[in-house]
Parts: C-alpha cells; structure tokens; sequence
C-alpha cells in the first residue's frame, strides 16, 4: 500500500489501531507470546511494529530485536516504547535486512501486500530464518476495503510455503500462527520431557 496512507492515519492519531488502549490488542499480543515455542531468542526481526506495543514485548524476550515500520511517526513512537529494540524505517520487501533471525514476527503486515509483494516478503522471511527458528504471523480476520488482502488470504500464503506449523490460534477476529523450518520441536519436548 502506499505509504501516504499510513501516514495519513498516523497524522490522525499518535495510536491509529488503539494498541496501547484497547482489550482486543492486549489479550490478542497475550495469545501471540504465547504460541512462541521458547522462553528466548537470540536474534530476531518485527516487520511493521507500528507504535511497538508488541516490539516491547518481544524486546523482553530476545538478545536482539530489529523492528521496523515504513512511517517515520511509528517508528518514534516504537522507538520510545522499546528501548530494548533497534527501531529503524523500512519499506518492505525492497528493504528486507541482512542477516538470519531465530525468530520473524509478521503481525498485522501482510495483508498490506500485493500478490508479488507478499510472494518476495514471504521469499524473504523463509530464507531468513534460522532452521529451527520460529516464524509468527498474526492477522485480523475481517475484510477491509483498503488492503489487498485478508487475513485468512496470508495465512494460506503463509502455508503454501516450505514452512511447517508449529501452534495455531484462530478465532472470529484473528489467527495467530507459529511456524519453523525443519522438523518441528515442541516445547515439551525442547525440554527433554518427551
């Protein structure tokens, strides 16, 4: 989508979605930790972190966090929010970073692609994880009239790639998923109880 549009909505307001005030947004970012496999990442990459409520909490749980948003006020806004982060301005896929990551969360970005966008930023985010990392998206489920495409179309983007599901959540208005490359290790088992 054209970055005016984002910019348009955060010159409306400093929180355009009501992340930081609202239920739905704390009980969905709850649910979304949850379905992380391990309790820590070393290196890890948040696309579109918008205000950076989530990028705070991802913060607490990894070494290193590079998250990043295409409008200049999110990224101040995240940058406050999450110190433990580098917050930086990018526009995906075109400026996808360098690097591996253990851990990709694509929360409530996708559905901002078109399909050859959302085809190199899913190219992108496969080639850049760790094997054995975890990929996460999360997706509101209802149509709107602005995005390319719906939460449910990512998702089934997102599985028809070469990545394997690891936990699922999907309920009337979102569907959080957690995905890995390779063979898929679930915690129990990661902590030797199976």
């Amino acid at each position: 989508m054209d970055p005016a549009y984002f910019d348009a909505m955060y010159a409306a307001s400093d929180d355009p979605w009501g992340m930081a005030s609202r239920w739905y947004e704390r009980r969905k970012y709850a649910v979304t930790l949850a379905l992380l496999p391990r309790p820590r990442y070393a290196s890890a990459f948040e696309a579109g972190c918008s205000v950076g409520v989530l990028t705070a909490a991802l913060a607490a749980r990894c070494d290193r966090l590079l998250a990043c948003d295409l409008s200049p006020a999110a990224v101040a806004a995240a940058s406050a929010r999450a110190p433990g982060a580098r917050v930086e301005r990018r526009v995906l896929p075109d400026e996808w970073p360098d690097g591996r990551f253990d851990l990709i969360v694509l929360s409530e970005v996708l559905y901002y692609f078109g399909d050859d966008d959302l085809a190199r930023v899913l190219d992108r985010a496969v080639a850049a994880l760790e094997p054995g990392g975890t990929l996460l998206a999360v997706h509101w489920r209802h149509r709107v009239p602005e995005y390319p495409k719906t939460g449910d179309e990512v998702h089934a983007a997102l599985a028809a790639t070469p990545l394997r599901p690891l936990a699922a959540h999907r309920e009337e208005d979102f569907r959080a998923e957690a995905f890995t490359v390779g063979r898929p290790v679930s915690p129990a088992a990661a902590e030797g109880l199976v």
